[in-house]
């Protein structure tokens, strides 16, 4: 049986990972902030799927939770064969209202973990010829807007130069661009959720199953629903200057800053 590490496991996206990588028997390693949560989730999964599931409590806003999970996936004699790093979080305000602070431990979580944690987990599996990353991303990394979008758009190019970097060594890296989700995401930041259309909200288990279809096939960057790959062909072809206008606009009627 092979093993898949998810951060951010116990809600939202990290959690329909778990749900779907555990119904087709991998083992997990699931990494979040609250101990409690995760115990509940392993064993919920454990008793319905007969998989292990192990707890790996962390906070990747800190170098501590950042090297636990990095030696994790480091260990030879236990691999993990797939990383999803799904956790993140978004800030609710424009730039300058949110405090400095704020936008770092972002930077750290999107930016500095995911970095850290690929090079960990790829190094591993590169030795073995095999294995697979997923870097949660988000159709905010195409559209200029805000810290969130920009480091939403680093995970995207970080991903596809690594995935080109290690073409050939068995090893598949891929971004995953979601657009809205129902999960615990708006209400941690605080946003509210009313006036996002309903077309525009996307299932997290049928959104994962697109994602595992797209790893699959060798895809380093799925948009994982036709109503989301029609608005991104859009964006491709909207002049920046008139683009960053209604990104802005709309960025602060829908999503994080």
């Amino acid at each position: 049986m092979t093993t898949a590490l998810i951060t951010g496991s116990t809600a939202g996206i990290g959690a329909a990972f778990a749900r779907r990588l555990a119904a087709d028997g991998h083992n997990l390693v699931l990494v979040a902030r609250d101990t409690a949560r995760l115990t509940e989730q392993a064993t919920e999964l454990h008793d319905r799927h007969g998989i292990e599931a192990e707890v790996l409590t962390a906070d990747l806003a800190t170098d501590a939770g950042i090297e636990a999970v990095a030696a994790r996936l480091g260990d030879r004699k236990d691999p993990v064969d797939l990383l999803v790093n799904n956790a993140g979080f978004g800030n609710k305000g424009r730039f300058l209202d949110v405090s400095m602070p704020d936008e770092l431990r972002m930077i750290k979580v999107h930016v500095e973990a995911v970095l850290r944690l690929t090079s960990a987990a790829t190094a591993a599996m590169r030795e073995r010829g095999r294995g697979g990353v997923v870097n949660v991303a988000s159709v905010a990394a195409f559209v200029p807007r805000g810290t969130y979008g920009a480091s939403k758009a680093w995970v995207v190019q970080f991903t596809q130069g690594a995935a080109r970097d290690l073409a050939g060594s068995g090893v598949r890296l891929m971004a995953l661009c979601p657009g809205f989700v129902r999960t615990e995401f708006h209400q941690r930041a605080g946003m509210g959720t009313d006036n996002i259309p309903n077309w525009m909200w996307l299932d997290a288990d049928k959104l994962v199953a697109a994602a595992l279809t797209d790893l699959a096939h060798g895809k380093t960057l799925s948009i994982p629903d036709p109503r989301y790959k029609a608005l991104m062909g859009l964006v491709k072809v909207t002049p920046r200057s008139l683009l960053g206008g209604i990104t802005s606009k709309t960025g602060r009627k829908y999503g994080p800053q």
